[in-house]
């Protein structure tokens, strides 16, 4: 696929690569093809310079956008391994993972080094919090240099001899950080085979069209819509100026995360197209209103870091999934599915393919990925139902959040979570946080929880907020844990002022009506 694109990059090199947009959502170029193939050349020439030879290690601190696409095209060129640094997880998070990495140069931007002096307000403005770089390695910065970044990467090593694309397929590309500690931090490594067949997959998946644009900011939507000839659109920020800029842009394909369309549904955002979306829970609803909202199709997509596409479900299946859990849908080609439990067809899923990961940094090959997800496995179809280690323990009773959670999806409900708060006698209450759609009416969202709540049965929260459930990390996924503190510091201000309790809090009693006042 990277050696596709790179041919592609250069047989029409006028013709726009990465699009951004004006403030009115107007599009604008970052850099045509031919400029993302020159960049390419002009860094792998200079990662060659400073010695790097295949099988090394790069880090790369680049926002998404034709430089970062570029090191990844000049990686891939030299049989580097990209080792993919996230600048929002924090300084010390980063200095485990570099320690555990163990690049031979890390690459940087402006930003990515703007920590100190000066330019600290630029570093707080693209949300960054770095180490000092440099106390841990080689760094070189591309693109503009600030005052305090370390020597640019010298691109005039342009008469360096560079080899041919290597063809290992077993040779390592890339390493993606995931879960793990500052202590013991966790990387996913992929084969440069696993990439390869992970990028054919999203092809074939979301099937771009040459010359019309796609709208998405991840590696997985640039590299293989350019491949077949797609201009890729970075998403604006902000919502105001994505709802403008899909209305300008009128994208073939979108890819955004859940919060991303919600955020751009609340300003009235149009779409066009298939929309699909991932990273975080995306149910009936979301899916349903994107649709109304003027796109032909809205998928869900079932992905890991492991294996990026398992599964991908459209709305109006979803819409007409009767069953409890949360429908993913249909594996994709080529991904095998296993259910590794006590009960027959229940229990951890488990998923193998040809995009699954190679192994984890420092850890023996398998196979397998091990999804931490309960799921079952129903008429050819994944049913999620809930993380493993997600378990609300109440009365004697294991209770399982994702396997009640999309239930409550009602219409007016863009999200709700279900989190356990601790009782102190190694007992726990069971709370629903609800989050209204914007200019929901409130007594509306009750009524249609009324009767999803009652079908929970035994699983019927103690309590329901209507409130703002906390997002965290990149993808901005649901904060299961910040959530369960806001729900603990709700229910102890309730204990304290019994009119605050009646107006926010009600507790659902067996023979009482379910609803959930705000």
């Amino acid at each position: 696929m990277l050696d596709r694109l790179a041919h592609t990059l250069r047989a029409h090199p006028h013709r726009p690569a990465v699009l951004g947009c004006t403030r009115a959502g107007a599009p604008r170029v970052h850099a045509t093809r031919g400029d993302v193939a020159d960049l390419a050349e002009a860094y792998a020439a200079g990662l060659r310079a400073r010695g790097l030879t295949a099988g090394d290690t790069v880090g790369v601190a680049i926002r998404p956008g034709p430089r970062a696409l570029a090191v990844m095209l000049a990686a891939h060129r030299l049989g580097l391994r990209a080792a993919v640094l996230d600048p929002s997880v924090g300084p010390d998070v980063l200095s485990a993972r570099l320690a555990l990495a163990r690049p031979a140069l890390v690459l940087a931007d402006a930003a990515a080094q703007a920590v100190a002096g000066w330019a600290r307000p630029l570093a707080r403005r693209a949300r960054l919090a770095l180490p000092d770089l440099a106390t841990l390695g080689p760094v070189a910065t591309l693109g503009r240099r600030l005052p305090g970044c370390a020597p640019a990467l010298d691109l005039s090593a342009s008469r360096v001899a560079l080899p041919e694309a290597g063809d290992d397929a077993a040779a390592d590309a890339v390493i993606v950080f995931t879960s793990g500690t500052t202590s013991r931090p966790r990387a996913v490594v992929h084969s440069r085979g696993g990439l390869a067949a992970g990028m054919r997959s999203v092809a074939e998946l979301v099937g771009p069209r040459p010359d019309a644009p796609v709208l998405g900011g991840t590696f997985f939507v640039l590299l293989p819509s350019l491949a077949r000839g797609a201009p890729v659109a970075l998403p604006a920020r902000t919502p105001r100026v994505l709802a403008r800029q899909l209305g300008r842009l009128a994208p073939q394909a979108t890819y955004l995360t859940p919060p991303q369309l919600r955020a751009a549904l609340a300003a009235e955002a149009r779409f066009t197209g298939r929309v699909w979306t991932g990273s975080a829970p995306a149910g009936a609803e979301l899916l349903a209103r994107v649709k109304r909202a003027g796109a032909d199709e809205a998928w869900g997509v079932y992905a890991l870091t492991e294996l990026f596409p398992a599964a991908a479900v459209e709305a109006a299946e979803k819409a007409a999934f009767g069953g409890t859990g949360d429908l993913a849908g249909t594996p994709l080609p080529g991904v095998r599915v296993r259910v590794d439990g006590m009960a027959p067809g229940k229990g951890e899923l488990l998923l193998a393919g040809p995009a699954a990961r190679h192994r984890y940094l420092g850890e023996d090959p398998d196979p397998w990925v091990r999804t931490g997800d309960r799921a079952r496995w129903e008429g050819g179809r994944i049913v999620l139902e809930g993380r493993l280690k997600n378990m609300v323990l109440r009365r004697a009773e294991n209770i399982y959040p994702g396997l009640y959670e999309p239930s409550l999806h009602v219409t007016g409900v863009e999200l709700a979570l279900l989190v356990g708060v601790p009782e102190g006698d190694g007992d726990e209450r069971l709370i629903a946080l609800v989050q209204p759609s914007p200019g929901a009416d409130p007594r509306r969202v009750r009524a249609l929880l009324a009767g999803p709540l009652e079908r929970m049965g035994s699983a019927r929260p103690d309590a329901v907020l209507l409130t703002d459930i906390p997002l965290t990390g990149r993808s901005r996924k649901p904060d299961r844990a910040e959530a369960a503190r806001l729900a603990a510091a709700r229910l102890a201000a309730a204990r304290l002022d019994g009119r605050a309790a009646s107006a926010s809090v009600r507790r659902l009693r067996p023979g009482r009506r379910t609803d959930t006042p705000s």
